[in-house]
């Protein structure tokens, strides 16, 4: 079952990288012509788009592309000729750092806005769904203009030291990643919430409301590891998720890690570049994928558990000795 799940994982990783070549040549333009600002003469810049490679075929060049990054040879950048490993390797840190706090704070809200629905007997769910259909730059430019606007608590601009890491300035993390979290957390929170409400609706959750356990005791025994495989399952899709949502939000704020640096390679067409910037995120989803179908076969191959109720005589009302 594993080989055949990380099979067809390669298979779509290949496929993948095939939409991301696909997707730069239809870029228009590119870095022989962009360099001279349409200055150069045709034969120059022939010369150029020969110097670079760029009068190859394109499945030629595919090609050379896939095999150069199965072992991690990207080539260099078009406009700054320098490797395009170290320029991920510069970037890539800062990214993970960013998708690690926001999953994080996904988790925590998420968390949270479930506890609330449950002591809320599931009411009041609406305003999640709403979240969750809230643009990203709406988030960036409402936190924005609160938190570093109005009460001048963080910077408007997540510039990190020079040579620094994310964790040298942490509050330059908290705008983006709030950004990322919140409609990240909203989201999981109108897919769990159905979970939720099949999960409290179950004898064993009833008895123990009955015998008089705290509700947030019940949350916490009862209902909260019925949550737990679901759970898992979209914390590994949505780690992708984030990852691919850096590249709005790192422009957004000014972050430099590998988002900034696709869409800064974007736009002066800089195709290695932007070919190898967007392979983190198809990495990070695909593996969040292959998590999730593994977490799904595991659980669906366990039998389901026993829902029977006990009867409240026979439990302590503390509910310390209760099974």
């Amino acid at each position: 079952m594993i080989l055949r799940l990380a099979g067809r994982s390669l298979l779509t990783a290949v496929a993948a990288t095939a939409v991301v070549f696909a997707a730069t040549e239809l870029l228009p333009g590119d870095a022989g012509g962009l360099a001279d600002s349409g200055r150069a003469s045709e034969a120059d810049l022939a010369q150029r788009r020969a110097d670079l490679g760029l009068d190859r075929p394109a499945a030629e060049r595919y090609l050379d592309w896939l095999g150069g990054t199965l072992r991690w040879e990207l080539g260099r950048s078009l406009v700054s000729g320098r490797p395009v490993t170290a320029l991920l390797a510069e970037r890539l840190p800062a990214s993970v750092v960013l998708v690690a706090v926001a999953l994080a704070l996904t988790a925590a809200l998420t968390l949270l806005a479930l506890a609330v629905a449950y002591l809320r007997g599931g009411r009041g769910g609406g305003w999640a769904t709403g979240l969750a259909a809230v643009p990203q730059p709406v988030y960036a430019a409402g936190l924005t203009a609160v938190l570093a606007g109005l009460l001048g608590w963080l910077p408007a601009v997540s510039v990190l030291p020079p040579g620094g890491s994310p964790l040298d300035a942490p509050q330059a993390l908290v705008l983006p990643a709030l950004t990322l979290a919140l409609p990240s957390a909203a989201f999981a929170t109108v897919l769990l919430r159905g979970t939720l409400e099949d999960t409290v609706r179950r004898a064993h959750v009833g008895d123990a409301r009955i015998r008089g356990l705290p509700a947030l005791l019940v949350l916490r025994r009862h209902v909260l590891p019925f949550l737990a495989v679901p759970a898992l399952q979209l914390a590994a899709l949505l780690a992708g998720g984030l990852m691919a949502g850096t590249a709005l939000v790192e422009t957004l704020f000014g972050y430099p890690g590998t988002g900034h640096l696709l869409v800064s390679a974007v736009a002066v067409r800089d195709i290695p570049v932007v070919q190898a910037a967007a392979l983190p995120p198809i990495a990070v989803l695909l593996l969040g994928m292959l998590l999730a179908d593994l977490l799904a076969r595991r659980s669906a191959d366990r039998p389901a558990p026993a829902d029977v109720a006990v009867p409240a005589a026979t439990c302590s009302a503390a509910g310390d000795r209760c099974p």
